[in-house]
């Protein structure tokens, strides 16, 4: 990263907290302090931010976080993310002292109620403009759809440090669509972790080749004439759920909240970062960040 070019790292919270959780839960290794409370997606957390902001260098972040199960989507569509099972009550006591966590770290906790991660991390990467570049840190796909010159997307793989870093062209390459038809195709396809099913029948394949020939929805559904007899008949009785689908794997970019760039400034307070790791002992954490020349 050139010295002097400015970068805002977005972190998407759930998608760090959830996988750092399930890493280790698997084995029960909670990490239990002397307080009884588990600490392990806490310490996971506090790894893939620190091997992150090493790597990429960001000079700002933020930490997106999903406000409740209730959103403007499960408004749209009961069904939305109603197959996900309720959060370990391990996980529970966590997610508040996560936040305690990132603001110990002098970073930004954001998000606002009704709306996901997704929508404050759309909003942020297409409103702030005052940075060179933005970075979004994520272990789900449907960020993608936010990547464009200035945005790209890091993927978090298995284990830390390793990450799949997509752009627009390397996005193209790989899916043989643009970041901008990513939400096209999961209209079409349906997303079964989010519960909505698109068009039965018309799997990712099909999607694409579709998407590359007729460019998005509107665009298939004016040149329906032009498919296939089964991809006609497919489409045509799910097309309610092919326009809700598309509604339901937008991310808005609209929400009223702002990031200021004055708080997201990567500096840390050596010593409230200390006494916050102290109290909830995560021992030894702090030197994650001894190499990274970031203490205010």
């Amino acid at each position: 990263m050139d010295s002097n070019k400015s970068s805002l790292m977005l972190v998407d919270g759930m998608a760090l907290l959830f996988r750092a959780f399930f890493a280790t839960a698997v084995s029960g290794q909670y990490m239990i302090n002397s307080k009884g409370v588990p600490t392990n997606a806490i310490h996971g957390f506090v790894k893939h931010f620190a091997t992150a902001v090493g790597k990429f260098k960001p000079t700002h972040t933020a930490v997106c976080w999903d406000m409740g199960s209730k959103t403007f989507r499960t408004e749209m569509f009961a069904n939305y993310k109603a197959n996900r099972p309720e959060a370990p009550v391990e996980l529970l006591p966590q997610f508040d002292l996560i936040k305690e966590v990132v603001e110990a770290l002098g970073v930004p906790n954001i998000g606002l109620p009704g709306f996901e991660a997704d929508d404050c991390i759309g909003t942020i990467a297409k409103t702030v403009k005052e940075v060179d570049s933005i970075t979004i840190l994520t272990g789900d796909k449907d960020i993608l759809q936010l990547i464009d010159d200035r945005v790209s997307v890091i993927l978090l793989q298995k284990g830390y440090g390793n990450y799949l870093v997509h752009n627009r062209n390397t996005l193209f390459a790989e899916k043989g669509v643009w970041p901008e038809q990513m939400i096209d195709l999961k209209a079409f396809m349906g997303d079964p972790s989010d519960n909505y099913p698109g068009v039965r029948g018309i799997g990712e394949k099909t999607a694409i080749k579709l998407l590359q020939e007729h460019e998005n929805v509107e665009g298939v559904i004016t040149n329906l004439h032009l498919l296939t007899k089964s991809q006609r008949a497919k489409i045509e009785a799910d097309l309610e759920m092919l326009h809700l689908s598309r509604q339901l794997a937008e991310i808005k970019c609209d929400l009223p909240i702002e990031c200021s760039l004055d708080d997201a400034l990567f500096r840390i307070d050596k010593e409230k970062l200390l006494s916050k790791f102290n109290e909830i002992e995560l021992t030894g954490l702090h030197r994650l960040f001894e190499n990274n020349a970031i203490y205010a």
